[in-house]
């Protein structure tokens, strides 16, 4: 057995010739906020699609509840335990918002617990007042707060963000924000994300990306305060 929920163990990608991510490791354990950053390109969101399943890794492992996942489908992944919501929402347009997240209650709940999970669930988001409203119909980041709800529904030990505030309003992710470390009391949470001002508010822990490779890791206000990452984002070379 293992103490940590997650581990990924020296992950590379490579695309023909290019290599995205090159030798990572990463161990999380039960209860963390952890952040992935970096400029674009850094090789941050290549390495989130490898954790979630999307992309098999060249080599190295991934392992979840210490046991391998490395060329599992992400719905097999999703089921053991895991939610993953990408940069693109992934919701039925055609459903109202209620009827996206009873169905992801209901693969992991009886229908009469997943009616009460889900009332629950869209209260805990604050999209309530949509309930009835079709999904196709609604802006781009009600959007995102639903598939968010459709992900934390189904009660996951880890939840995955890709770039979850992007096209949201400030109020919306003053809101999200709060949710983030609130969801992280009772399970672990990985977020991808290149809002720096975001990313100060919900941060514990913190991976910076660059070139494909971990520039720095540690405590939020450590790394945040690190030279070396200032100089990544404005641009400069890190030696």
């Amino acid at each position: 057995m293992t103490d940590y929920l997650l581990e990924a163990r020296n992950l590379t990608m490579r695309f023909g010739g290019v290599v995205a991510v090159r030798d990572v490791s990463l161990s999380l354990r039960e209860g963390e906020l952890h952040c992935l950053i970096g400029p674009n390109g850094a090789g941050k969101s290549t390495f989130f699609r490898m954790l979630s399943g999307q992309y098999r890794p060249t080599s190295g492992e991934v392992l979840f509840r210490g046991q391998s996942i490395n060329g599992q489908s992400s719905a097999k992944i999703a089921r053991a335990g895991m939610g993953i919501k990408t940069q693109v929402p992934s919701v039925f347009n055609a459903m109202t918002v209620r009827e996206n997240v009873m169905l992801a209650a209901v693969r992991a709940l009886p229908p009469n617990l997943a009616r009460r999970r889900c009332d629950e669930v869209m209260k805990r988001i604050g999209i309530s007042h949509l309930a009835a409203e079709k999904v196709g119909i609604l802006a781009h980041g009600q959007r995102q707060l639903v598939e968010l709800a459709t992900v934390i529904a189904p009660r996951p030990a880890l939840i995955l963000l890709d770039e979850p505030a992007a096209g949201m309003t400030g109020e919306e992710v003053e809101g999200l924000g709060d949710l983030l470390v609130e969801l992280a009391r009772s399970c672990s949470v990985i977020v991808v994300e290149h809002d720096m001002s975001f990313i100060r508010r919900i941060a514990r822990s913190i991976t910076v990306f660059n070139q494909g490779s971990v520039l720095v890791e540690g405590p939020a206000d450590q790394v945040l305060s690190d030279q070396r990452v200032r100089d990544v984002y404005l641009g400069r070379e890190v030696a």
